[in-house]
């Protein structure tokens, strides 16, 4: 299971390197718990293009990292693009590069993996690599991108209920 980390599993801050100013979105914790109970790894994937722009430094980004950790526990992976979109890499959202990296570094085929994630990039990348996609809106989901999702869910906890993973068939 595949989190997107800003708007999804903790507040969006615009390129925010302070783990002060980190805050969990509802359900956040209770969503990681249920997919950890049922032994399927977790994981998180993030374009960080603040370091790209200057406005991050890497340890900014793992600091931030540390800080998400200490509110829901540790994640099997950790898979963050720090280019900018003017770098056209491959692992940037809506390319699939870093869902390919996570599921790799899991040892896992993507198409077993599910992505959750706030914005349409997120459900790109995840179909780009061949993973399954679930759309969980807050106020910057932009309506085309809720339209074109093929699974939404309000709320974190309720995507991950919602999905037909249990221990056994982990991503």
């Amino acid at each position: 299971m595949l989190f997107d980390r800003d708007g999804t599993l903790i507040q969006d801050v615009p390129y925010n390197g302070d783990p002060a100013r980190v805050r969990l979105m509802p359900h956040a914790r209770a969503a990681v718990d249920a997919v950890r109970e049922w032994g399927v790894p977790v994981g998180v994937v993030t374009n960080q293009s603040g370091v790209a722009r200057g406005l991050l430094t890497p340890g900014a980004v793992e600091a931030v990292m540390r800080r998400v950790e200490e509110l829901l526990g540790p994640f099997d992976i950790w898979a963050v693009c720090p280019h900018g979109p003017a770098d056209r890499c491959g692992c940037r959202k809506p390319a699939p590069g870093l869902i390919h990296a996570a599921c790799a570094a899991l040892g896992t085929d993507p198409r077993r993996a599910v992505v959750l994630g706030d914005i349409g990039a997120d459900l790109a990348a995840a179909r780009a690599a061949g993973a399954r996609g679930v759309l969980v809106p807050n106020a910057v989901t932009r309506p085309e991108e809720i339209a074109y999702a093929a699974r939404t869910a309000p709320d974190l906890l309720t995507a991950v209920r919602g999905l037909p993973v249990r221990a056994g068939d982990a991503p």
